[in-house]
């Protein structure tokens, strides 16, 4: 354990989960900085140690139990441990006793209350944890004017709502956000411009459901709308990416708005959870596959270069071998071009609760193995296609002589990457040569620019 003193007025901040957690924890950060105090790399340094939880799956939660059980084993007199995020909101004093040694609660409710915590721990003496979890939600309307953003080299997040309205049964996140808040168009499409001039490339949306952006606003077809606002105020970056995508709310209108602003890559990430229409009605998913079918097609033929994502969970409660070949089959007709899978975590409080975890964890497994070997082979002559010709890539990052970055089929931390031979200058766009395919990524060499 170091022996340095503590940094006057410091905080070290830890985000755990998804890029959502990930746009909170900047504006954590942003207001904790705000009041003057410096964000330092070193936790055994910092007078608060901030660590924003992910509750979403049992994996997130014991990640997070981890760090904060490391966080609160090391830490030393002067210094504070403050819990905050998903897990935090929903099982508060559960967190506590299983790890002695935190000091405060902030849920994710009242984010934008974390220096009135930060101000009780500090101000006196606490003998028992500072929780603060109202249960009023006002994302949107108090944000403190805290940008929801969140950089990662040239692209950045914003997050456009938060909560979510959707009934899944397998779902925690209508229980630790709440039902859906939109945030106002017109602070989304002035972060935008900031970022437009400070040289991002992409934009990336994020909501838990981007295709419900507005509904509380009284607007038909939020999403939509919003993009084209973007478009139109932000003509110099490259990239617009619309992310989680919910069935049955892909409009005529957004599908037209995608086609029509080479801007708006034609990439959509739209979880789908299933296809055996039993099983997604157990899930209190949409269950119509024509719907699916459907809309896929008219997408594709509305956007012949569209990059499609999904993501499948396996051994939901009750799923059978045929419904889950049901899904194999599926998987095999659409070819998508990205797949992400999860086994199936039971969630106290949900509505699949009644339904137990009946499905053996060895089940769940074998299923999950056998989609994404299938998935494998698909991903592999889908990228076979592309070798040949050029894809613009952003780059983010490059040594020992390559560079690694995305095309517009790869979202951030999730997709492929696309290996460049040469180092490229990070965060800014290439035009690259395929010269190679892999299963999920791509090999090429710069194309030489006149």
């Amino acid at each position: 354990m170091t022996t340095e003193p503590l940094i006057s007025k410091s905080f070290h901040l830890v985000s755990l989960g998804c890029a959502k957690n990930t746009v909170d924890s900047e504006a954590l950060a942003q207001l904790v900085a705000g009041d003057d105090y410096r964000p330092t790399e070193q936790a055994s340094r910092a007078q608060v140690i901030i660590v924003n939880t992910c509750g979403f799956i049992g994996p997130a939660k014991e990640e997070s139990l981890q760090v904060l059980g490391e966080m609160a084993s090391q830490k030393r007199a002067g210094q504070v441990l403050i819990a905050a995020g998903c897990l935090t909101q929903r099982y508060g004093a559960e967190v506590v006793k299983q790890v002695p040694g935190i000091d405060g609660i902030l849920g994710t409710r009242r984010w934008m209350d974390i220096l009135e915590v930060v101000e009780k721990l500090r101000d006196g003496s606490h003998p028992e944890p500072v929780y603060h979890l109202p249960e009023v939600k006002t994302v949107g309307t108090d944000e403190r004017g805290i940008p929801r953003v969140a950089l990662q080299g040239g692209s950045a997040y914003i997050k456009i709502a938060d909560g979510c309205r959707r009934p899944c049964a397998f779902c925690a996140i209508p229980l630790i956000k709440g039902t859906a808040v939109s945030r106002p168009m017109d602070a989304i499409v002035k972060e935008a411009r900031l970022l437009q001039d400070a040289g991002v490339h992409e934009l990336i949306l994020i909501a838990q459901d981007t295709t419900d952006y507005g509904h509380d606003l009284g607007r038909k077809d939020g999403l939509a709308e919003l993009l084209e606002q973007l478009v139109a105020a932000v003509p110099d970056v490259d990239w617009i990416r619309v992310m989680y995508a919910y069935p049955g709310y892909v409009t005529d209108r957004l599908i037209e708005v995608m086609a029509s602003h080479k801007q708006i890559l034609p990439y959509l990430d739209m979880p789908l959870q299933h296809a055996h229409p039993a099983t997604l009605r157990r899930m209190h998913r949409p269950a119509n596959i024509d719907w699916v079918h459907r809309t896929l097609e008219k997408m594709s033929t509305a956007i012949p270069d569209l990059a499609l994502r999904t993501t499948f969970i396996t051994g939901y409660p009750g799923e059978t071998e045929q419904e889950f070949q049901t899904l194999l089959d599926f998987v095999a007709e659409m070819r998508f071009d990205r797949v992400g899978a999860f086994m199936f975590s039971f969630e106290p409080g949900t509505s699949s609760e009644p339904l137990g975890d009946p499905v053996p964890p060895e089940v769940k497994q074998e299923r999950y193995e056998r989609l994404m070997q299938l998935q494998q082979g698909i991903s592999l002559e889908k990228n076979q296609t592309f070798v040949g010709g050029s894809l613009d890539v952003l780059i983010e990052g490059s040594g020992d002589g390559i560079s690694l970055g995305r095309s517009y089929r790869d979202a951030p931390e999730i997709d492929g990457m696309v290996i460049i031979e040469g180092e490229l200058p990070e965060g800014q766009m290439a035009s690259v040569r395929i010269t190679g395919a892999m299963s999920y990524d791509l090999s090429g060499c710069p194309n030489m620019i006149n």
